[in-house]
């Protein structure tokens, strides 16, 4: 990732609308969410959000399928995991014990739970 696309991405998520619509689509892996629903579970107008989910693509962060009259929208795992790797690609200095608590705090949240629409 090059540091145009992340901070592209980081300003998509700059504003509270975006970052509460993407943080609600990452809960909703893999199935995604109709963008009605995104609405209604922020309680924000269906013509703003449209407005957010469509910053929200043009970064890569979310994308969308159209299914029958709703568009699905589902966050971009890989975007998620090219943005993290570039934000700590340097960390530590070469000091990989340094990064230890950082992948232990990442990794349980990433665990299977038990509602069948878990992340990961």
């Amino acid at each position: 990732m090059e540091q145009i696309s992340a901070i592209e991405i980081l300003a998509a998520l700059a504003q509270e609308t975006r970052l509460a619509a993407f943080r609600l689509l990452m809960q909703r892996e893999p199935t995604g969410l109709p963008a009605g629903e995104v609405a209604r579970q922020l309680d924000v107008p269906q013509n703003t959000l449209s407005t957010h989910l469509a910053i929200l693509e043009r970064s890569g962060l979310v994308s969308s399928e159209r299914r029958s009259r709703s568009i699905i929208y589902r966050a971009e795992l890989d975007r998620v995991r090219e943005l993290t790797s570039f934000l700590v690609m340097d960390c530590c200095g070469g000091r990989p014990e340094l990064c230890t608590p950082l992948v232990e705090e990442i990794t349980p949240l990433c665990s299977p739970r038990e509602e069948a629409d878990a992340c990961c």
